[in-house]
């Protein structure tokens, strides 16, 4: 009888053919033109726009699925699609297409001594892989901005989201075709088989340059242990708003509940409240008022408590707390030093925000705070690639390697130097 292969040898037979179709694709790919990459991209558009019946379709199962399984309400959010957001996710893709293409441009221009003239060049980082959780719109994010920097995309959705994955994938897929673009430009890991998501961290034989992760601490610690090809890190979003003594009250209570509320299943919500003790009698209970008013759970020191008796008791692990839900931790800090020494030992360097009308403060804070993101009264809701103008993200990145804060579609490109002579030998 013939040997038959088996699931593990399949899994991994495939998977580096994925990486090869992706390698070749790549190379077409930076080579086509900025054109024929903003046609591609249009082309996705229309065609998840086509697919929307089928993609609202095939969420519901994933819904049914994750209710089923009890996952969190703010997980849910952020698997739910409905007409609004699959219409958004068709409009960021469009927002993508007029984005500058980055690749080809000069980063830098000199000429030396010997008469050579040097160009610093942005040119793709290659065939990027990208594993992440529940958020069916990462897949066409993740998608377009690879395609507008000229990459290939290498694609894992979440088991929880993979009947979406894929109905999206397939249109965008279908639109790259269209426009004559390869369709191994964009490739989904269509199995739920954890196996996967190893042979892309062992790079598919060289042929993933870089893996991106975006979700919980569990998937990035597995991609940060077992990674054998660079990661642009994205650690959990604690983030912080910290109100200062020269706080504007009303900008305190709006930026606190905004930062907190909008959305709390996003890495850019608010997980901890810190209030400087000169104005904590003041502030603290109108904020405290207006977020208990909003849904939310607070959980304060001993100081925060005495002033809104209604606060649960903060613990240690409340100040790592990533909540992704309606629930904040609110500390009470003696000054500015105090709230940077807190964000510096609690925080993951994500964003952090200072409400204060003393421009000093502020620039201080934004100068000495290691964060990706550092902002002055907005809220930290606004930690999105489409609110920079960036059209849409693949992360907020928290390391210190390449790229910090948003990933958009000029982060996912390297530079090569390109050297113009006129003969010249070196002696």
């Amino acid at each position: 009888m013939a040997d038959t292969m088996s699931s593990t040898d399949a899994l991994r037979a495939a998977m580096l053919d994925m990486g090869k179709r992706a390698r070749t694709a790549s190379v077409q790919l930076a080579n086509a033109g900025e054109a024929a990459r903003t046609a591609g991209l249009l082309a996705m558009a229309d065609a998840l726009t086509k697919a929307t019946p089928a993609l609202l379709e095939a969420n519901a199962k994933d819904m049914a699925s994750a209710q089923e399984k009890s996952i969190s309400p703010a997980m849910l959010d952020r698997l739910m699609l409905d007409q609004t957001r699959v219409a958004g996710i068709s409009d960021a893709l469009r927002d993508i297409a007029k984005l500058s293409d980055p690749v080809g441009s000069e980063i830098a221009r000199w000429t030396v001594p010997s008469g050579l003239d040097i160009a610093r060049v942005r040119t793709p980082l290659g065939v990027i892989g990208i594993i992440y959780e529940a958020r069916p719109n990462v897949t066409a994010d993740a998608a377009a901005l690879c395609l507008r920097s000229g990459n290939a995309a290498i694609l894992r959705a979440g088991s929880e989201s993979l009947h979406s994955a894929i109905v999206i994938a397939d249109a965008l897929r279908a639109g790259l075709a269209s426009t004559g673009l390869p369709e191994d430009a964009i490739q989904l890991v269509q199995t739920k088989d954890r196996d996967a998501v190893g042979l892309m961290l062992g790079g598919l034989d060289g042929n993933i340059d870089i893996i991106i992760p975006r979700g919980g601490r569990s998937l990035v610690a597995r991609v940060l242990s077992e990674a054998r090809v660079p990661v642009f890190s994205h650690l959990e979003g604690v983030c912080h708003v910290y109100i200062h003594a020269a706080a504007d009250p009303q900008k305190a209570v709006d930026i606190a509940v905004n930062s907190k509320m909008r959305r709390t299943g996003i890495c850019g919500a608010a997980e901890t409240l810190l209030i400087d003790d000169a104005v904590a009698d003041a502030l603290l209970p109108a904020i405290a008022n207006a977020l208990i008013d909003a849904g939310c759970t607070l959980k304060g020191d001993a100081r925060a408590r005495s002033l809104v008796p209604a606060m649960d008791v903060a613990t240690e692990d409340d100040w790592r707390k990533e909540y992704l839900d309606a629930t904040i931790a609110v500390r009470v800090i003696d000054g500015i030093d105090a709230a940077m020494a807190h964000i510096k030992d609690y925080g993951t360097s994500h964003t952090e925000s200072i409400v204060t009308e003393d421009e000093a403060a502020a620039e201080r804070f934004m100068a000495e705070v290691d964060s990706g993101i550092v902002i002055h009264n907005a809220s930290t809701q606004f930690a999105d690639g489409g609110q920079f103008g960036m059209g849409a993200e693949i992360g907020i990145a928290t390391g210190r390697i390449h790229a910090r804060g948003p990933v958009g579609a000029e982060q996912l490109t390297i530079f090569k130097y390109v050297v113009r002579g006129t003969g010249q030998v070196r002696p």
